[in-house]
């Protein structure tokens, strides 16, 4: 859950919603890394990813998938980039270069190419993200792994309108107006990997539990306070709708699904 850039005319994450100097977003960032750091590992751990390999996170965060890759993987090293490093720099490890960079500016270029290019939660909130998917591929190195992790939201079209699913509408319609963020096209992940040349293109879904006082909840407490402005300016809610929602997730009556997390991978085919 990192930070990078949107399109000219509207926000960026990082800036104009969910700004690292805000007190308490590296927990929020590591609200989430808890809900869904394992079934990334399990999957990372699954397509090899281990001694020898040279990886690239993109939008690191806080540097949870980066760390555990070198302390639990055995990889060589990791190169973590994100537009703001100080979460990253805040907890050292031998083996995790830092680059404080755009990956979306033309010029990005870290001059070398990684069996493991990883992207969690970073290009739903970029327009752009059609180049994005092809400028992650042209970062690996032959037989190397793309694998890109985004929210997938499977029920708010679909659920009564209850004061959840209203916030959760009202989430997703602040953040496209003010930084772009649309999760509309990740359920189409596999099919533009192999549109962007990638072989052995695959998929799968996480949703974690919405129990009360369980992490995904509170990240999406901390979320929609990040993002309130945002949301009330859709006027599909106002703070007391939000407040009844947060009220919903730290009940024992609450039985909604969370947005997932979607992750596809696929591999730079080796020369024939």
């Amino acid at each position: 859950m990192g930070h990078m850039g949107t399109d000219a005319g509207r926000g960026r994450y990082g800036e104009a919603v969910f700004r690292p100097e805000q007190a308490g977003e590296d927990e929020r960032i590591d609200l989430g890394a808890l809900a869904y750091d394992d079934v990334t590992m399990d999957r990372l751990r699954a397509l090899g990813a281990g001694p020898g390999w040279n990886c690239l996170d993109v939008g690191a965060g806080t540097g949870t998938v980066a760390r555990r890759l070198i302390e639990e993987a055995g990889v060589a090293s990791v190169l973590a980039v994100d537009r703001d490093v100080r979460f990253l720099a805040a907890r050292p490890l031998p083996g995790l270069d830092l680059l404080e960079a755009d990956v979306g500016a033309p010029d990005f270029d870290p001059g070398r190419r990684f069996q493991l290019v990883h992207a969690r939660f970073v290009l739903m909130h970029l327009p752009a993200w059609r180049s994005m998917i092809a400028r992650l591929c042209g970062l690996l190195a032959e037989g190397g792994v793309l694998v890109l992790g985004d929210a997938v939201d499977l029920t708010t079209r679909t659920a009564p309108p209850d004061a959840y699913t209203r916030v959760m509408r009202a989430m997703w319609q602040g953040l496209r107006d003010t930084i772009g963020t649309d999760v509309s096209w990740v359920a189409e992940y596999p099919r533009h990997l192999r549109d962007a040349g990638l072989v052995s293109v695959a998929a799968e879904i996480r949703v974690p539990p919405l129990v009360p006082g369980s992490p995904i909840s509170r990240f999406w407490i901390g979320t929609w306070d990040r993002a309130r402005e945002s949301m009330v300016a859709t006027g599909l809610v106002d703070d007391a709708t939000i407040e009844e929602a947060v009220r919903y997730l730290d009940s024992p009556g609450c039985a909604a699904l969370s947005p997932g997390m979607i992750t596809a991978w696929g591999r730079r085919p080796l020369p024939s």
